[in-house]
């Protein structure tokens, strides 16, 4: 079992949550988070001040999948979530030790 987090820009998600229910991944998570990368963040003006934004907005999705499921699934959130422009984000894979749905204590891949 895999655990893949993906941090997209927001405008994203619809589009990657659509192809992920398409492959079969039935829950996800998706936090709002902050960061920058290479990036580095951009200047902007209010009120007539210029001042730099450190941190832009971006989601992380997080998402538990089956082994054999975790290529087909970087492959759907690489595709759509893609525009080509610095800061489209990053995915992370770790393994995934131990499962437990806690309903019904399901465990490992019975409780993806």
């Amino acid at each position: 079992m895999k655990l893949i987090t993906a941090i997209i820009k927001p405008f994203k998600l619809d589009e990657v949550r659509e192809q992920l229910s398409a492959l079969g991944v039935q829950g996800m998570t998706v936090t709002e988070v902050k960061g920058y990368g290479r990036q580095k963040g951009h200047t902007e003006i209010y009120r007539g001040a210029e001042y730099a934004v450190s941190f832009l907005p971006k989601l992380k999705i997080e998402v538990a999948v089956k082994s054999e499921m975790s290529e087909a699934v970087i492959e759907a959130i690489t595709s759509k979530a893609k525009t080509g422009q610095i800061g489209d984000g990053k995915i992370f894979v770790t393994p995934l030790e131990q499962v437990v749905r806690i309903r019904t204590g399901e465990t490992d891949g019975d409780a993806l």
